[in-house]
């Protein structure tokens, strides 16, 4: 199976995770801890995809090669600082290609995907969902892979507006229905929300508290709100999901294996799903009505 790893939070840098941790996803790549029987080494791609600001769509760099080849990756990670990312490393099933479009995160829009694990049966049971698919969706599909079908599978979900939890817990049930025993282990984000599920495999959650969330007042000698000359909106209020003003936010990651020996590491039950916002983390059954 595949390694992947997702953040959200203060703007960091993901070289920490990828590179420099005692467990690092280049250390995941050849010698991972919990494949389940999924392989032995994740050799057959990678890659990384990030935010470079808030609003704009997500940056990616994807190789096919193995990680630990790449001499490009660690200085650009280096480099990067992002409130929001994803990285993971491929082990391909057996008879699928080996190709950069085959490698996770994949992206569309705002957000980026990443899938660990296999679609039992693929690609005959995936046929009666992928019909739900337009033809020329199927037709110019990045990969032939089962990863690509469900991310083709919850970019429509998502394109007609669903709240992107219960999008990924109706696709994962859809397919374990059609599929039974499939792995389907996901990560999706949008630079404001991360989601993690897992079925049939780990995933594991750390949360840090990041700083203190600074009230939203006028600095010294500035007009009072509303007043000619004002640079504060009168009833100015933080967005969606944001926590209070006074209360620290929350650095949030995800990963199939820590990459460290951080004791807040949590193991993430089977069967559920994680949803990281600005407010904190909430931890779900998949088995139940999710939004």
């Amino acid at each position: 199976m595949c390694r992947h790893i997702g953040y959200l939070g203060e703007p960091a840098s993901p070289a920490e995770a990828l590179f420099r941790a005692p467990h690092s996803l280049l250390v995941q790549s050849y010698a991972p801890a919990d494949m389940r029987g999924g392989g032995s080494v994740n050799a057959d791609g990678f890659g990384l995809g990030w935010y470079p600001g808030p609003g704009s769509p997500p940056l990616r760099h994807r190789r096919s090669t193995p990680l630990w080849t790449d001499e490009t990756l660690p200085p650009l990670a280096a480099a990067v600082t992002s409130g929001a990312f994803v990285a993971a490393v491929r082990n391909g099933t057996t008879g699928l290609p080996v190709t950069e479009a085959a490698a996770a995160p994949f992206t569309a829009g705002p957000w980026l995907f990443s899938h660990n694990g296999v679609v039992r049966g693929y690609p005959h049971s995936l046929a009666e969902l992928a019909k739900t698919l337009p033809v020329t969706e199927l037709l110019t599909l990045e990969a032939p892979t089962d990863s690509v079908v469900l991310w083709a599978l919850l970019r429509a979900r998502l394109a007609t507006g669903e709240d992107p939890l219960t999008a990924v817990a109706g696709l994962t049930l859809a397919v374990e229905a059609a599929a039974p025993g499939s792995r389907l282990n996901f990560l999706l984000t949008d630079g404001a929300t991360l989601i993690g599920t897992t079925w049939t495999h780990a995933l594991s959650v750390l949360e840090t508290p990041g700083s203190v969330v600074p009230e939203l007042r006028p600095g010294p000698g500035a007009p009072p709100p509303g007043t000619p000359g004002s640079s504060v909106v009168p009833g100015l209020r933080p967005g969606p999901g944001a926590p209070p003003p006074g209360t620290p936010g929350s650095n949030v990651w995800l990963a199939s294996e820590p990459f460290d020996g951080d004791p807040r590491w949590r193991p993430v039950p089977d069967h559920h799903a994680v949803r990281a916002t600005a407010a904190g983390v909430e931890l779900l059954p998949l088995t139940q009505e999710l939004s």
